[in-house]
């Protein structure tokens, strides 16, 4: 292949690729609009509606540190305490998790099982056991959270209010951050949940299309747990798996904006690699095994809320990483030949590309960060110096999901113990 054809072929990958990504997320657009113009719901605390029972669930690795605090604020609710059930699933632990769990009030289920590891098993040997101990119909449903949480006192309030009035059989919450002034790396978890939040599952809801469950503060029904016979998503993202599962079969999971959840954010990178990776290595999974699923529902009746979680999980970096390296490549390439009016043509359209990919992504995260922060400035516990410092890390935390992509395809990933510390959160719980 001469030159000419070289430069052709490159500027053509080059624009298919662009006009592709553009096309294949412009409908994400109106949701950023309707982040920021749609309104949010006030507080439900005059609407009158049944106060149903429920189970607060948690799966507890070696969480000694942090249960009794995520007991504490559950203990804590504006919701009849006979309404609320606590457990705790002391999964293969080796510390005092169980022990500090039951002082604190919540029933514990203790599983040990070094094969069938991760939340996803924990959870199904939940709904089993509690099954044989309660019966059916105990339970309106279930919420799900991770041991390092602290929930806003009106939490099962109002998840309870959205689930009475909008009759969803699964529900996710507002993800907020124990730890956002941390550091760069807990700023940047945090702001990426809050955008997840605000400008994907809110216009989700606005829109009345599928939103997505996102690892804690969920809620999920009893007449869904009966449906799939238990908690059958063990892949290493669970929480999508359940997601792009009940967009194949035409269940709408809900969003209560007026719920808040606190989560802890990893603060070094490498414990932020290590989720991550796991992440991404779980995406790859969906990929596998629910595209199909995905792409037939789109054609079924269910096409916007299946072709929204077919692009959020689809490996397009990937794509962009290839293209991307393609340019590089060619123009290393082009450094071994005489500068001929192709050759140098050759040079400027891959060097224009890598330099405007790599702009255009630090841009493009920066802007999505910053609206974000903007939307969601009184909902960061931080000072306001803090939120403008972190805003500017923010897209190296982005861009780094394309080495932790790279890796996670080709790396045997397992679950690993993030470890979490207590932290004064009286303000959270006080709030």
């Amino acid at each position: 292949m001469g030159m000419l054809e070289i430069r052709d072929a490159l500027s053509m990958i080059n624009f298919v690729l662009v006009v592709f990504m553009t096309l294949f997320f412009a409908y994400q657009t109106l949701y950023i609009i309707i982040g920021f113009i749609q309104k949010k719901i006030e507080k439900g605390n005059r609407i009158e509606v049944p106060k149903l029972r429920y189970a607060c669930i948690t799966s507890a690795r070696n969480e000694e540190n942090v249960i009794g605090q995520l007991i504490a604020s559950l203990k804590g609710q504006d919701y009849p305490k006979e309404l609320i059930d606590i457990y705790v699933i002391a999964d293969n632990c080796t510390d005092n998790t169980a022990k500090v769990a039951k002082e604190a009030g919540a029933y514990v289920i203790v599983r040990n099982d070094q094969v069938n590891k991760g939340k996803g098993y924990a959870l199904d040997y939940f709904f089993k056991k509690v099954k044989q101990h309660v019966g059916n119909d105990y339970y309106a449903g279930y919420f799900v959270f991770d041991s390092d949480n602290i929930v806003d006192k009106d939490f099962v309030k109002e998840m309870n209010i959205t689930y009475n009035t909008k009759h969803y059989e699964a529900m996710t919450s507002y993800r907020n951050s124990k730890n956002y002034e941390a550091n760069w790396i807990s700023a940047a978890n945090s702001l990426y949940f809050l955008k997840e939040a605000r400008f994907l599952n809110y216009p989700r809801s606005i829109l009345k299309t599928n939103c997505a469950i996102s690892g804690t503060g969920f809620f999920v029904s009893q007449k869904v747990i009966d449906q799939n016979n238990g908690w059958p998503f063990h892949l290493l993202t669970e929480d999508i798996e359940f997601s792009v599962s009940c967009a194949t079969k035409g269940i709408k999971i809900g969003y209560c904006d007026r719920a808040m959840v606190y989560d802890e954010q990893p603060t070094s990178f490498e414990q932020s690699w290590t989720q991550r990776l796991r992440w991404s290595k779980g995406f790859y999974q969906i990929n596998a095994k629910y595209t199909l699923g995905l792409l037939k529902g789109i054609f079924k009746g269910r096409s916007f809320a299946c072709y929204d979680l077919l692009a959020s999980t689809a490996p397009t970096m990937l794509l962009q990483v290839t293209v991307l390296l393609l340019n590089v490549f060619v123009l290393l390439y082009c450094q071994t030949k005489y500068d001929t009016y192709f050759v140098v043509q050759t040079k400027m359209i891959a060097s224009e590309f890598i330099i405007s990919a790599i702009i255009n992504y630090y841009l493009l995260s920066f802007f999505t960060g910053l609206a974000t922060l903007v939307s969601e400035w009184s909902m960061i516990k931080t000072k306001p110096i803090v939120k403008i410092k972190y805003l500017f890390t923010f897209p190296i935390f982005v861009m780094s999901y394309v080495p932790i992509g790279l890796v996670a395809l080709f790396k045997k990933v397992e679950w690993k113990q993030i470890k979490h510390f207590a932290t004064d959160n009286k303000i959270l719980l006080d709030k």
